[in-house]
This record gives C-alpha cells, sequence and structure tokens, in this order.
C-alpha cells in the first residue's frame, strides 16, 4: 500500500523494513509506447472502444419515447438473424476457401506427379517451384499493396478487438477480400502456413461488416440496423464470427465456441454462449450441405483431403495402465517443444519486423525466398527416402496417382511408393489425414517420419511471418502428429496403442504446449477424428503438455499480441500494482469542462489534447459547490460543434435536445467521423456557449484515489471501461483528481515512472523459477 497526502505528494510504501522502495524515484517522461501497436506492418495510433453505455438525458428521453415491448423484439429478432446470416457466409466461405485450396493444389500436384511419371524430373521441380512461386508471390502483393493488416493469422488483433482494442482497418472490406483471396493462394502454394487463423478472421471481419450496416461513406446503409452502431453490440457479433471461422476450418461447432471462450474473448456472459453456438450450428448445417452436394462428384479434385470433411473412426479403443506412462512422456516432450516453439518464432518475427520495415520489396523478397526454401525442401527431401513396396491386403491404391492418398509413387518404380513423398508431397490436410490414419503402423519409416518432424516443425517457424494470410493452427497439428508417431514408433511393444492415436495424441501435446488451450483442444481433436473414445488420453496429455510449457513461457497468442504492441489487458493484475493506489499513475494535466461551456474552449482542448472523454463540472449558480455532473465524450462534443448547437449566454436557457438530436446522431459508425480541424468556426461562434448537460454521461464508474492499483486494474478490465474517473477521498479541492485509462495500466507505464518497482518483480520471478526446479528435483 503506498499513502498519500492531501497535497498530492506520494511517501514511502508500507512494504516492512526490508522491502522499502522509494517510489518518489520516477522516470522524467511518462511513457507512450502502450499507445502504438503494429498493425500489418504499419506503427499505428491505437484507442480503446466504448462498451459502456452512456447514460444521459438524451438517449433517456428517447428509450421513453420508443414502444418498449416493439423495440427489445426487433432488437433481439435483429439479434438472432444477424447470427444466422453469419453462420451462412461463414459456412459459404469455409466451404469455398476449402474447395479453391483442394483444386488449385490438386491440379498443381498432378501436372508434376505425371511429369514425374515420364521421367522428367527437372521439368517438374520447375513446375511445382514456379507454380508455388507464382502463388505465394500473388498473396504477398495483394496483402503489401492494398491490406497489409490482412497479413498473418488475424488472432491476435481479433483477440486484441475483443480486450477492447480498436486497431485501423482490421475489420474492413478490403481487409476480408485480400484475407480470403491470400488465404487461398497462400496454402495452396505449399507453404507451410494453415488456414483456421485466416479463416477466424475472415468470420470476424463478415460480422463486423454485417453489424456495422453498411458503407455510411457511400450511403448505403440499413436503418434497421441502428441498434448495433455500437461497440457493445459488435464485440457480441464479432464473437459469434470468431466461433464460425473454428466452426468452418475444422467442422467443429462446439470447439469453436469454447476456443472463442477459452482463448479470445475477454468478457463472456450466458447470453452470448447461446448466440455464438447457434452460429456455429448454423455453420455445421451449412458445411454439411456442401458437402453433401460435393459427394455427387461435382466439385473437381475436392475430395476427403479437407479437415472440414475428415473423419477418423475406430469401433474401439483399448488402452489400459501400461500406456500411460507413454502418453505421460507425449505431453511432457510436447510441452517442451511447444514452448520452444514459441521462443523460435518469437525470435524470427523480430527479424522479419526489421526486414518489413524496410519497405514492399523487403517483404517481397522475404516472401520469395521462404517460397523458394519451401519448395525445394518439399520436392527434395523425399529423394532422401528409400521406396517401399506396397503393402498387401489395403483398400486403397498404392500407389495413389492423380489423387491425394497415403501413397505417392513420387520416383519409385511401380508398385512401390515413397512414404516421404506421401508427407511432404501433398497438402497439410492431406498429410495430418495420412498421419491420423489407423491402421498404417508400417506405412512409414522411422527415419522419414524423423525427418518429416524436423522439416515441418522449422518450417513452421520460418513460414509465419512473410506478407501473406497465414495461420499456425494447422503447421502445429501436423507437426504435433508426426511427432506423436515418431513416439508411437519408439514406444514399440511398450504400448498397445495404434500409431494413428499416438498422431492425435501428438497433435493435442502439441497445441497444448503452443497454444496453451486444453478445453478446446480436446473438443476440436474429438469433432475432427469423430471419436469419443479418445477423451480420457487426450484431456491427460493437454494437461500435462500445458503444465510444463506454462513453466517457460506463454503461450503464441499472447506472444503475438505483446510482439505487435497491443495494449492487453490481462484478468489478473501484477504483483507490484498491490504497491500503488491510483492516484500514483495518474498523470496531468486534466482537462475539464463546466456544464455550460464557452466554445472556443472546447474547441482549444480538442485541438490541443487527444482526449476522448473529459469531466463535467456544476459550478455555482448551477451548484452550492463544484460537483462531478458526469463524463463527455469527444465524439459527442465533435457532433454538438457540427450541428452548432450554441448558445448566445452561458444562463440563456437551455435547449431542447430531443428536438434537435436523435440517438442515432451520436451511433458510432464504421467509418471515422470527423476531426476538430475540419470543423471551421466563425469568430463570433467562438464567443458562444453549448450546453453538455443532456449529453453527459451522468453515471461514470468512480473509484477513490486511494484504492490499489490492482483492484482498479481489475474493476476496469471486468467491467470493459474506457474512462474510470479517480475521484478524491476528501470533498475539499476539485470533485475530479484525474482518468484512468487502458495507458494507466500497462507495465511500461507503471514500471517508466518507478522503474525501482522492477526488482520486486525479478525477485517474484526468481522465486518462481526455483520453487519450479525445487518441484522437479
Amino acid at each position: 500500500m503506498v499513502r498519500k497526502r492531501t497535497n498530492g505528494e506520494a511517501t514511502e510504501p508500507l512494504l516492512g523494513d526490508q522491502h522499502r522502495i522509494d517510489l518518489r524515484q520516477r522516470a522524467s517522461n511518462s511513457t507512450s509506447t502502450s499507445q502504438l501497436a503494429l498493425v500489418g506492418f504499419r506503427v499505428s495510433r491505437i484507442e480503446s472502444l466504448d462498451y459502456e453505455m452512456s447514460e444521459n438525458e438524451l438517449l433517456s428521453q428517447d428509450w421513453r419515447a420508443r414502444s418498449a415491448r416493439l423495440e427489445i423484439f426487433e432488437y433481439v429478432l435483429l439479434k438472432w438473424t444477424l447470427c444466422f446470416l453469419i453462420g451462412v457466409l461463414s459456412g459459404c466461405v469455409g466451404f469455398l476457401t476449402n474447395l479453391a485450396i483442394e483444386n488449385i493444389a490438386g491440379i498443381k500436384f498432378v501436372v508434376t506427379s505425371n511429369m514425374m511419371l515420364v521421367n522428367k524430373y527437372l521439368w517438374a521441380f520447375g513446375v511445382f517451384g514456379v507454380s508455388n512461386l507464382v502463388l505465394t508471390m500473388f498473396a504477398a502483393v495483394i496483402t503489401a499493396y492494398i491490406a497489409p493488416v490482412a497479413a498473418g493469422s488475424g488472432i491476435p488483433e481479433v483477440k486484441a478487438y475483443l480486450n477492447g482494442i480498436d486497431a485501423p482497418e482490421i475489420f474492413s472490406f478490403r481487409t476480408l477480400i485480400v484475407k480470403i483471396v491470400g488465404c487461398i493462394a497462400a496454402v495452396s502454394s505449399s507453404l507451410h502456413v494453415g488456414k483456421a487463423g485466416p479463416m477466424l478472421h475472415t468470420t470476424s471481419c463478415i460480422a463486423s461488416l454485417l453489424g456495422q450496416g453498411g458503407s455510411h461513406k457511400y450511403h448505403l446503409t440499413c436503418r434497421w440496423l441502428r441498434y448495433f452502431k455500437n461497440d457493445r453490440d459488435r464485440r457480441d457479433l464479432v464473437t459469434c464470427g470468431a466461433g464460425a471461422g473454428i466452426a468452418a476450418a475444422f467442422r467443429a461447432p462446439i470447439g469453436g465456441v469454447l476456443f472463442v471462450l477459452e482463448s479470445l474473448s475477454s468478457w463472456w456472459r450466458s447470453t452470448l454462449l447461446w448466440r455464438t453456438f447457434f452460429t456455429t450450428a448454423v455453420v455445421a448445417v451449412v458445411l454439411r450441405a456442401l458437402i453433401d452436394f460435393c459427394k455427387s462428384g461435382n466439385c473437381g479434385l475436392f475430395g476427403k483431403g479437407g479437415l472440414i470433411m475428415f473423419d477418423v473412426t475406430a469401433d474401439n479403443v483399448s488402452y489400459n495402465l501400461a500406456d500411460l506412462p507413454a502418453v505421460i512422456i507425449l505431453g511432457v516432450v510436447g510441452g517442451v517443444l511447444g514452448s520452444l516453439y514459441n521462443c523460435l518464432i518469437s525470435k524470427v518475427l523480430r527479424v522479419y519486423t526489421l526486414i518489413n520495415e524496410e519497405g514492399r520489396r523487403y517483404k517481397l523478397l522475404l516472401a520469395a525466398i521462404v517460397s523458394i526454401c519451401t519448395s525445394c525442401c518439399l520436392f527434395g527431401l523425399p529423394w532422401l527416402a528409400s521406396c517401399r513396396p506396397c503393402p498387401g491386403g489395403i483398400s486403397e491404391a498404392c500407389p495413389s496417382i492423380g489423387r491425394s492418398g497415403n501413397f505417392k509413387k513420387f520416383q519409385c518404380a511401380p508398385d512401390h511408393y515413397n512414404d516421404l513423398a506421401s508427407l511432404f508431397f501433398n497438402t497439410n490436410d492431406d498429410a495430418i489425414r495420412n498421419l491420423y490414419s489407423g491402421g498404417t503402423d508400417k506405412a512409414f519409416s522411422k527415419y522419414s517420419i524423423i525427418v518429416f518432424f524436423v522439416a515441418s516443425y522449422f518450417l513452421g517457424i520460418f513460414s509465419y511471418g512473410i506478407v501473406v494470410p497465414c495461420g499456425l493452427f494447422v503447421p502445429v497439428i501436423l507437426t504435433g502428429a508426426t511427432y506423436g508417431r515418431l513416439t508411437g514408433m519408439l514406444m514399440g511393444s511398450h504400448s498397445t496403442l495404434d500409431h494413428g492415436l499416438f498422431a492425435v495424441l501428438g497433435s493435442a501435446s502439441f497445441l497444448g504446449g503452443s497454444m496453451r488451450i486444453t478445453v478446446s483442444v480436446c473438443v476440436i481433436l474429438l469433432e475432427l477424428t469423430n471419436n469419443l473414445l479418445l477423451l480420457p488420453l487426450v484431456m491427460l496429455v493437454v494437461l500435462i503438455s500445458k503444465s510444463v510449457a506454462d513453466c517457460f513461457n506463454s503461450n503464441i497468442y499472447d506472444i503475438l499480441v505483446k510482439l505487435k504492441g497491443f495494449p492487453f489487458l490481462y484478468g489478473y493484475a501484477e504483483p507490484y500494482m498491490s504497491q500503488l493506489i491510483v492516484s500514483d499513475v495518474v498523470t496531468g494535466p486534466l482537462q475539464m469542462f463546466n456544464s455550460v461551456e464557452k466554445v472556443g474552449k472546447v474547441v482549444h482542448i480538442l485541438k490541443t489534447t487527444g482526449h476522448n472523454g473529459f469531466p463535467v463540472i456544476d459550478e455555482p449558480p448551477f451548484s452550492d459547490s463544484p460537483i462531478l455532473r458526469g463524463l463527455v465524450l469527444r465524439s459527442h462534443l465533435l457532433v454538438l460543434l457540427k450541428k452548432r448547437c450554441f448558445l448566445h449566454h452561458s444562463s440563456a436557457a437551455p435547449i431542447d435536445a430531443f428536438e434537435q438530436f436523435s440517438a442515432e446522431d451520436f451511433a458510432k459508425h464504421g467509418v471515422k467521423g470527423d476531426a476538430i480541424e475540419d470543423i471551421i468556426f466563425a469568430t463570433e461562434e467562438l464567443e458562444m456557449f453549448i450546453d453538455l448537460r443532456p449529453f453527459t454521461n451522468a453515471s461514470p464508474f468512480t473509484v477513490v484515489e486511494t484504492m490499489s492499483l490492482a483492484k482498479a486494474h481489475i474493476l476496469f478490465r471486468e467491467v470493459a471501461l474506457r474512462h474510470l474517473l479517480v475521484i478524491p477521498k476528501s470533498s475539499l479541492g476539485e470533485p475530479v483528481v484525474g482518468i484512468l485509462t487502458r495507458h494507466d495500466f500497462m507495465p511500461e507505464h507503471v514500471l517508466g515512472l518507478y522503474p525501482l518497482l522492477t526488482r520486486g518483480s525479478r525477485k517474484l520471478l526468481q522465486l518462481r523459477k526455483a520453487s519450479v526446479i525445487k518441484m522437479f528435483r
């Protein structure tokens, strides 16, 4: 705890005689790094979202003037209708994306294989490498020049948005188009990337655009969507869209709901759970209908390779206590490999960021180098494997020529196949299906699995971060499946589990070690494999891998959010925050308005500050003493100034706000509103007055200045605030001390003000590491 004198000077904290920290040793300037983030490949200024509903006189009159039952019925009906539309569009986009990837990649592999059948190996490599390079460069060019925000998976951006961070252009229409087209080209180019992350970002864009109600810029807006022109309802729609993305990528509706709940969403409630589940159920129905249509042969090369059409069934899965050591080892090693995977990706991304900062040419050059190296690995490494005779008594054709399958001929003689080519010379989805297949314990050699594991592990690291839409989910599943099958081979007769089941458990282990998701991983893998009997083993291996990996670093999405610089608020407060009170981090000067303020002062403050909320004070003659009336938003002030709702005298009769304005005038549109520099004022207008009382939020959240910073942090995040007013403990002086925003809770800001607090955090970290080492000993 820190005591604060009434005059504003902080005294020493009460931490005991051995742990005193002089908090008066502050940095000379407050930090501002938490207000900037890397969006795409450009550093942009970040703002927070207004999830809090403003309760002012205008809004109260607007609701009283409406028919309450009719308005509520329309609101609920529209929300469910939008969820239905999100589900239908997400299912269609997911199906068409997978269809395009399967056909483009299938044509490429068929042409290359046909050339190899006539021993034109050099021509085959040229076609394979050039086609991969063209597809990669197409995805890189449209991403770099049209929508740089579409690069990467998009999951960190969606996670930041659901935390209350407004990053520019992340849900724009051009981002949506580039995400879809770029993802198809990137995944078809045989890069070691996935489509699950881009799919989630795509469906989130769809949800946001539907909630936006059309383009206000081009006068294509839907008035009946006026209820959703606020950040709170758009957040709910984006949450439904994110769940629909996972459901569309893996045909896992329940897994999509749980993934959003476990990994993305910062706020959750039961009604949102129902709507998200309804959305993902619609996705599953749409996919099922489209898949049935494709079974009649109307979809070209679209076959069983896509994960949305993936089933691994087994009549029974037998395991006993003798198999538990193998599962435990799988979980422990998976946690170590997953944490190392995260560490290497973060280091590679730092290097890629330095390259991308040099300009678009360097971004494209980096993408070309990665594509060429990937093509050389995929085509060259299978030559290291020896040909194997086709096994007898199988229903599948061996070798598989001109289509996907477990047995690729590559350079082998008739009735032989190349097991390493069956993994490399395939789409990622087909390779996962091959590894998951049961009854194929002798289909792959130990040497080929080791080569493929090492290659897929590092290709996944070096492929992520180039300027194309790409995800991490599928590469992690593929690498984990390879590691799991390798573990099954090494266990030999010590385990009775099928190697395909080991592959499923390996994917669960690696997902738990890298992404640190538990419940959603179990459900997604069960929905993928259609095998409920695997649940106990999957639960065990995921819990072990996550626990082990948590001892080393954070999950991959938290690492990416931190690398991008998003001011993310976690559900816990840092230990050193309990040593501070809120007034210790409030920086000034505080800008306030009177309830009836001069226009010139309002214009001057808006031009000279970037604040988005201002306290409104009632002073005599409107009150006996200065009191806090509420909070007025910058966007609302701009609306008032633009419509020039002015008074000639401060004592003039108040305006009838309900006649001159409607609630829709203050709704938040999809595009940025007018800036204060865009509004021109005459000299006499600056001397007039503006009445802020009808537009002031009369019930803002407040905390007393002596509250601990840790407690305020929890309140700020749980209620999803943008502004938190700090009021004095004493009634003397100003009625408000300051405003807490997201920036004030960022570690770089707090530790910038009090750098000696880092000593305590380092000691705590050393204590945690020592306890972990002691536990293992």
